[in-house]
């Protein structure tokens, strides 16, 4: 039975530049992982890695227990989708998928059955005699997942697969992705920067910045206990402030805010509050602000309003439809941030993306 796919203290340098910082990490059998974070920030040269297509400076890349760290490429058995998909433009749909198999020893007819057997898997029945110049963007990145799948790979590895896609076929991608990866129950990586992508279509996020991991947690984990202020800026959205710890909570500038502060007092942090957790609202209670209207956002279902308040700039955020005010630019409110959805983080001093 195989054990995974695992790293173990797996890094890469450039010359004198770190790329991907030592990284010890699991890729849980039948399960998909997103890796997440900006560009540069270290996410493909680790997938190029784990592919073969990059050699480690140093660590130990291992699947079903075997160390696979020095082999090639095209004996790891793994799948993988480009971000430019990498089609044969002179090559039928039904050829582009075949070629693997052909080139690999598979006589024609064989191959080109099965060809057909895995578009039908992709919802592309029918499409094999077409040219690739004839499918629109979301069918060529079918083929080149259909070409991927040819080899029955134990691994599947897609470097940011919908990035060309405009932004509606993009999200109707993610979600056929996910449902064709749950069917075939194979181990998938897929990096990504968008955030919405990964929540989409993840089992578990690896939140990457600068070469090192910052967060590994499930979708919803990630969001709502973020491991630090990165995790919680670059997923979502949330308010930001700078405090200083106080008994009973934390102070910022002249206001007092009640909530769980496990930090020294006096130390320096960074609070954090998800625009839809604060409310604008009569219920009084702890940690009321006052504020005005500067920008009222529709979003159709959302409404962000955009306030100055006492402690600084911040969003408040309302699914259209919910109970909750309707408020204009330049009208008066109080919001209210309830203790317990603040986030208390040490406070850092901002660090520059690597190349």
């Amino acid at each position: 039975m195989m054990l995974g796919l695992s790293l173990k203290g797996v890094s890469k340098s450039f010359g004198h530049i770190t790329a991907v910082e030592p990284t010890d990490l699991s890729f849980p059998k039948g399960e998909l992982t997103a890796l997440l974070g900006p560009s540069g920030c270290g996410k493909t040269t680790l997938l190029r890695m784990i592919a073969g297509l990059e050699a480690p400076t140093r660590g130990t890349i291992l699947l079903g227990g075997e160390d696979i760290t020095t082999h090639p490429a095209h004996k790891r058995k793994f799948g993988m989708v480009f971000q430019s998909f990498a089609l044969f433009p002179h090559y039928s749909v039904r050829e582009n998928v075949a070629y693997s198999l052909v080139i690999g020893g598979m006589g024609k007819a064989a191959a080109c059955k099965k060809a057909n057997a895995l578009l039908e898997t992709v919802q592309l029945g029918g499409f094999g005699d077409r040219r690739i110049g004839e499918l629109s963007g979301g069918q060529r990145q079918r083929v080149a997942i259909a070409r991927a799948l040819a080899q029955e790979p134990e691994v599947f590895l897609l470097d940011e697969p919908m990035s060309a896609l405009d932004a509606k076929l993009r999200e109707e991608m993610q979600v056929e992705l996910r449902l064709l990866q749950q069917r075939l129950g194979i181990t998938t990586i897929v990096v990504t920067h968008d955030q919405r992508e990964a929540m989409t279509m993840a089992d578990q996020i690896v939140v990457m910045s600068n070469g090192r991991i910052e967060q590994i947690a499930p979708p919803q984990e990630i969001y709502h206990q973020p491991a630090n202020t990165f995790v919680a800026d670059f997923i979502g959205k949330a308010n930001f402030f700078d405090g200083i710890v106080v008994e009973g909570g934390v102070t910022v500038g002249d206001t007092h805010l009640t909530t769980q502060a496990n930090f020294q007092s006096g130390s320096p942090v960074q609070i954090a509050i998800r625009p839809e957790r604060a409310a604008m609202d009569d219920e009084g209670g702890a940690n009321r602000v006052a504020a005005k209207v500067m920008f009222v956002r529709d979003l159709g279902p959302l409404r962000e309003y955009h306030l100055q308040s006492d402690i600084g700039p911040m969003i408040v955020e309302y699914a259209v439809g919910e109970t909750g005010p309707t408020l204009s630019t330049g009208d008066a409110t109080t919001v209210r941030l309830p203790p317990e959805a603040i986030q208390v983080f040490p406070r850092a001093a901002p660090k520059s993306q690597a190349a």
